[in-house]
């Protein structure tokens, strides 16, 4: 059976709602809630960018069942990896092994930040393989040392480690960012329904594992939807909030901040977004939109609710979605 979740959209929300969403996504009965780690919001009208890892915490302590996942956590330029092995070893923890670590290379929209500069798509994956390098070999415990070409560890440890190893997963989008991460993590996470990505990540963890069993892996998307009675006040929120999405991930992770992405999406119009996101109180669309991800062999679906004050009624909708969502039969 599919596996089903739900999106904390830190960037539409302020921190106690994305807690009391959690509670209530649990409650509906997802099965594991991902949140975005953003210092910015895509767009001005959102509104919100809350600390990521603190509102986990506050999660794992409100919720009972839910697993949880950053989707995702860039330990590249903002983050330094031995803080992120530190945050996740300790929500791992507070969460009772429910917690997965979603690693991605970054968007120039929160990484800027630090003032270093934003270099290019082949330094910013190699500065995520060496982080992932470091993650990892601090969850194998003791001291580490570490001496690359972008970081550098001196006998750092953890001293605090959950009794379940934390997964890794690491977001790709082609063929070069499978096989350069595959090896590093047990988890795929990508947002195009491209069954290719599955295949590239499968073949590099079969290399990198000798043909185990251990080399197919669980794999998770994301699709936006904006749920309500009224179809076209679903596609104007979707347009107002969400319309950067159309420029797709080469473009959005260059740019700089919200004035950028408001430029990039001047020509976007309400039935260009009802086209791509799923509008309205329609399951059977939403049915169809998702089969293309579980088709192209991803094993789970995070479904983001645009609209931070939307979602009491996406709640109420909740079961009769999640069990024609379920029903679904890959292929």
């Amino acid at each position: 059976m599919v596996s089903v979740g739900y999106t904390l959209m830190t960037e539409q929300a302020g921190p106690r709602e994305l807690v009391r969403h959690a509670v209530a996504a649990e409650r509906a009965g997802f099965d594991f809630a991902v949140c975005s780690d953003h210092f910015f919001p895509w767009l001005d009208e959102m509104g919100h960018s809350p600390n990521a890892w603190v509102t986990l915490g506050a999660v794992a302590q409100a919720t009972e069942r839910i697993d949880l996942m950053t989707y995702v956590t860039a330990p590249t330029f903002r983050y330094h990896p031995a803080v992120v092995a530190q945050q996740a070893a300790t929500l791992q923890i507070l969460s009772d092994n429910r917690f997965t670590l979603g690693l991605g290379s970054g968007e120039a929209l929160n990484e800027h930040i630090v003032g270093t500069g934003w270099p290019s798509a082949d330094v910013r994956q190699a500065r995520l393989v060496e982080a992932a390098t470091i993650i990892s070999a601090l969850f194998d415990g003791g001291y580490v040392n570490f001496d690359g070409r972008h970081f550098r560890i001196d006998s750092a440890k953890l001293w605090d480690l959950p009794e379940k190893r934390v997964p890794v997963g690491i977001a790709v989008s082609g063929a070069q960012s499978c096989t350069l991460f595959a090896s590093l993590a047990e988890v795929m996470i990508a947002i195009d329904p491209d069954p290719r990505l599955g295949q590239w990540w499968d073949a590099a963890r079969t290399d990198s594992s000798s043909g185990s069993a251990e080399a197919v892996s669980r794999k998770v998307a994301q699709l936006p939807i904006s749920w309500d009675s009224d179809r076209e006040a679903a596609a104007r929120r979707a347009h107002q909030l969400f319309r950067w999405s159309l420029s797709g991930w080469k473009v959005n992770a260059e740019l700089p901040g919200t004035a950028a992405f408001d430029a990039a999406a001047a020509t976007v119009r309400v039935p260009d977004v009802a086209e791509k996101i799923p509008c309205g109180n329609d399951i059977d669309a939403i049915v169809e939109a998702a089969s293309a991800f579980f088709d192209a062999g991803f094993t789970d679906l995070a479904l983001v609710q645009i609209g931070g004050d939307q979602q009491h009624d996406f709640f109420d909708a909740a079961a009769d979605l999640l069990t024609a969502l379920r029903s679904i039969q890959p292929g």
